[in-house]
């Protein structure tokens, strides 16, 4: 396997649009077969800028079944080109969401970070998307309880503040420049609400008594490297990346940051949930159901997969969507990060409200409502807890 290079399609950021579903049953292992056509969208709201490169698949012979009066005719999704999305890249890559929706064909569009998802969400490229929770609770907030719902978690743990190895400690920080993928995201908001415990002030301009520049991801690993970080709180493959391949090390690892009295799931804090958009999701209720279908689907895989089976499917998943695969060092020791899980650990919500509000970048509201777990709870049989800030 080949660790890519700056100049490598992973190392830019775009997004990728694959359409499949049109068959019922789609092949394995990677059940989608692609054409190439290219196009660019662009979303401009809060300075982010997405393009998208479309591809359509699927035997041109093959018979659509006519969607359900309450499914809809299409799903756009979205996802991240991470390791702490694999349910999106395994469910897409293996076909278990096209399976279930069935007749409603399947779109998705990756993404570099959480902040630009919404925007999209918010123009309504994209009706559903795999993101962290801090983008998604701004959201809600801003909307005033009106934009999304999470209906999912997907994935726990996973980020990690990197730097470089004569940092030894906190102290060592005043006056370094640190990066994280975007302002408002949920690597974003850790980093200023850790670096506010230890005492520092951060400005969402870059000020403060240790500037932060969020930084595309590939782009954060290429300015480290050239000596021009200091560190970077990331989420997995990139904490990795910086670790194995540009000689940083882990100064903070956020796992050892939860104790489990707000989840009570010691070590686990969301990285990855699925939301969608509430219009799209009352508008077509099957096709939702029919999305965390495939979702439990895709964590049941996970958690049941040999090592060396996952590595593998999802290295060839982020081939696919984003051009290069990882080095077998980096996506393995991404995955011993992670914990795959339907639980969106909605106990943890209210502190990461707060800390949001703590680092700037949202406003105190009222997020009672911003779960809706029953149709998860009705897929899966078992009682996913909303923690009192929604329905289960």
């Amino acid at each position: 396997m080949s660790d890519p290079s700056s100049q490598s399609p992973y190392n830019q950021q775009s997004s990728t649009r694959i359409v499949a579903g049109q068959s019922a049953a789609p092949k394995r292992p990677l059940g989608l077969k692609v054409g190439i056509a290219v196009g660019i969208l662009a979303l401009i709201g809060g300075g982010a800028a997405v393009a998208s490169a479309v591809t359509s698949g699927g035997p041109a012979a093959v018979k659509e079944a006519v969607p359900a009066a309450n499914t809809a005719a299409e799903l756009k999704l979205g996802y991240f080109g991470n390791v702490t999305h694999a349910p999106a890249l395994v469910g897409v890559s293996q076909g278990y969401i096209a399976e279930e929706l069935g007749g409603t064909s399947l779109s998705t569009q990756v993404f570099n970070a959480g902040p630009a998802a919404i925007e999209a969400l918010n123009a309504g490229a994209i009706d559903a998307t795999y993101i962290g929770p801090n983008p998604a609770i701004n959201s809600f907030v801003k909307s005033g309880g009106e934009s999304v719902n999470i209906i999912a978690g997907a994935a726990a743990g996973g980020a990690q503040l990197v730097v470089k190895p004569e940092i030894s400690s906190a102290a060592d920080l005043k006056g370094k420049t640190l990066a994280s993928p975007q302002l408002g995201g949920t690597q974003d908001v850790a980093l200023r609400a850790w670096l506010a415990s230890q005492g520092y002030k951060t400005n969402v301009d870059g000020s403060g008594d240790v500037a932060i520049n969020p930084t595309e991801n590939a782009q954060t690993l290429k300015l480290f490297q050239d000596g021009k970080l200091d560190g970077a709180w990331l989420p997995e493959p990139w904490a990795s990346r910086l670790v194995l391949t540009a000689g940083a090390k882990v100064l903070v690892d956020e796992r050892d940051l939860w104790d489990g009295s707000l989840s009570g799931k010691p070590s686990e804090f969301p990285t990855t949930i699925l939301i969608v958009n509430q219009k799209f999701a009352a508008e077509h209720p099957e096709t939702v159901k029919a999305l965390l279908k495939g979702h439990v689907k895709s964590i049941e895989w996970l958690n049941n997969a040999a090592d060396a089976d996952k590595a593998s499917v999802i290295n060839a998943a982020l081939k696919e969507s984003a051009g290069a695969e990882l080095k077998a060092e980096v996506i393995d020791r991404s995955l011993k990060n992670i914990v795959f899980t339907v639980d969106p650990l909605a106990g943890t919500y209210e502190k990461l409200l707060a800390d949001g509000v703590a680092a700037g970048t949202t406003k105190q509201a009222d997020i009672n409502g911003i779960f809706d777990l029953a149709a998860l709870n009705g897929v899966t049989g078992e009682k996913t807890s909303a923690a009192g800030l929604g329905k289960e």
